[in-house]
């Protein structure tokens, strides 16, 4: 197993970090990926090799993917394409920037770095492309709109992308979460400050009890794992000759895979309203 090559963008913290350890451990050569300087120290001191990424940046992009090649002799046998946040905010709120904001990390950033490196993998025959999608790619909560709509388009677009690479040798996972430990609240926490909504807005309540719930200690909800759940199933996507479509990681993503299908909008919708909170503390 020493022979592959992985990247794994959003290695900061979480999920990345952790799955970038983990897959080191097990003989991978793992470029991670980070914006921050101290954050790329640190990987490498970990023995990854840090990779400085903005996907909000299309040079970046570049520069990264072509250094990444060019230290493998112009291979690449899988991308984790991990890196992303949530933009808290009702849908009424959230401004244009702001969602733009949102989808260039999400989406946009993320679809250009993988289009990079289908060439790579088609040349070669073979190749792993993993996407950390969420429940919330699945089902909808409220005052997550901005995050909801990059998390739909993203599975919407890993799943034409796996139909068109058929036969390709190349395989497309949806890696789908739920509630983990990481910095993801914190990360929130900072966008909402980035994007804060008009004072006069209709959800002032709401956003007091979300602020309180992004800034509160311990896990966010019920059923949250560590992020070692995730590397299981990443391993699995990875190195399974067949891997699956999707991994769904926590009970919830479970649950609600089954609720979206079995029950009526309405029901759904209450039961949703309920799980995301609906502004209480």
């Amino acid at each position: 197993m020493n022979d592959k090559t992985i990247l794994v963008t959003g290695c900061s913290s979480g999920i990345g970090h952790c799955v970038a350890r983990g897959l080191r451990a097990r003989g991978w050569r793992v470029f991670a990926s980070a914006r921050r300087p101290a954050d790329l120290e640190r990987l490498n001191a970990d023995g990854l090799e840090g990779l400085s990424l903005d996907l909000r940046d299309s040079a970046s992009i570049q520069t990264a993917a072509a250094e990444l090649l060019d230290k493998t002799g112009g291979r690449l046998d899988a991308l984790f394409n991990n890196a992303g946040y949530g933009q808290p905010g009702a849908v009424e709120d959230i401004s244009r920037a702001a969602l733009r904001e949102q989808f260039e990390t999400n989406l946009f950033g993320t679809h250009e770095l993988t289009n990079r490196f289908v060439p790579i993998m088609r040349r070669q025959g073979h190749g792993r492309i993993l996407y950390t999608s969420s429940v919330l790619g699945l089902v909808a909560f409220p005052y997550r709109g901005a995050y909801v709509a990059s998390k739909f388009a993203l599975e919407g677009l890993a799943d034409t992308l796996r139909l068109e690479l058929a036969g390709t040798g190349i395989h497309v996972c949806l890696i789908e979460p739920g509630p983990i430990l990481s910095r993801f609240r914190d990360n929130a926490h900072a966008a909402y400050g980035r994007h804060p909504p008009e004072e006069t807005s209709p959800h002032r309540e709401q956003y007091a009890a979300m602020e309180s719930r992004l800034t509160k200690a311990g896990p966010a909800a019920p059923f949250t794992l560590p992020p070692e759940a995730v590397l299981k199933r990443v391993v699995h996507a990875l190195e399974s000759p067949r891997p699956r479509a999707r991994y769904p990681v926590t009970l919830p993503t479970y649950l609600f895979a089954a609720l979206r299908r079995a029950l009526p909008a309405r029901a759904l919708d209450a039961l949703l309203r309920r799980a995301g909170g609906e502004g209480r503390r």
